[in-house]
């Protein structure tokens, strides 16, 4: 996962997902879910595509000094809004359980983000 073009592709991949996970959520879920429940939905969409914008912006800009920090972007969209998916239709907590590690997942990518910012390109 060293190529440009593959995080770019990952960035409108997750992207899509975002718009229509969010549509669906909004016009099929809006009916269904308690508003909590919903809420937590929407939290899982907001960073979701939040981050999907930026591994697109990683993807734009080659550099591979943030590919790393891209790839736990990606792992966190996984972890994080996924979980929240699943946990907020389904109600099962133990799936929750996973989504703290998500969250630590983007945070290591801001860190990666901030270090290869101040490193000098080699």
């Amino acid at each position: 996962m060293n190529n440009k073009n593959t995080w770019i592709v990952i960035g409108g991949v997750f992207g899509f997902l975002g718009v229509a996970l969010g549509a669906f959520g909004a016009h099929g879920l809006s009916d269904v879910l308690s508003a909590s429940m919903l809420s937590i939905y929407k939290t899982g969409v907001n960073y979701q595509l939040i981050h999907s914008v930026v591994i697109l912006a990683i993807g734009l800009a080659g550099e591979s000094r943030f590919f790393n920090a891209a790839t736990f972007f990606a792992l966190g969209i996984v972890l994080f809004s996924f979980s929240l998916y699943i946990y907020s239709i389904t109600g099962i907590t133990a799936v929750a359980m996973v989504t703290p590690f998500g969250g630590l997942c983007f945070l290591a990518g801001w860190v990666m983000v901030i270090i290869s910012g101040i490193k000098k390109k080699s």
